[in-house]
């Protein structure tokens, strides 16, 4: 067994646990990001706030793929520069499994959601909004880049 094969052994059985006890942390913040009107959901709207706003006010980005993902080209382009947007920008940036849970989170009751693949969270322009679960989300993302995970995937907590 390599140095690698024990990092990646011990990488592989640390994430999950991680990664569900942030999957409530991030459940809070987009909770309070959308009562607080901080949320953009879609991939082409987060695309169109990327493209429109200073980059210092998109403060995290969530990520959903499902099993549609790999046969979609035109998300996982999307994607790709999402990501690039982030990492440039110095943006958190999560992944999750499960879209229709992220829907149930940041959905609005009255309308149905057809693409939550990507939810950016902004910081509102009076500052008045802050979250402490998003302290929490922030170091997590930086605990993974110290793991060479760059874009960490996050388990949402059940219903």
């Amino acid at each position: 067994m390599t140095l690698e094969d024990v990092l990646i052994q011990t990488a592989g059985t640390e994430v999950p646990d991680r990664a569900q006890c942030s999957g409530q942390a991030l459940e809070d913040v987009l909770v309070s990001a959308k009562d607080n009107d901080c949320l953009t959901v879609g991939v082409y709207e987060s695309a169109k706030i990327m493209n429109t706003i200073d980059p210092d006010n998109v403060s995290f980005c969530v990520l959903a793929i499902d099993e549609g993902f790999e046969c979609d080209i035109a998300l996982q382009m999307y994607f790709t520069l999402i990501q690039s947007f982030c990492f440039d920008n110095d943006i958190s940036i999560v992944r999750v499994s499960d879209v229709q849970r992220l829907v149930e989170i940041v959905g609005d009751k009255d309308k149905q959601l057809e693409d939550a693949h990507c939810v950016l969270i902004t910081n509102p322009t009076d500052g008045s909004w802050e979250d402490p679960a998003m302290e929490k989300l922030h170091l997590f993302c930086e605990e993974s880049r110290g793991m060479n995970d760059w874009v960490p995937e996050i388990i949402l907590p059940e219903r």
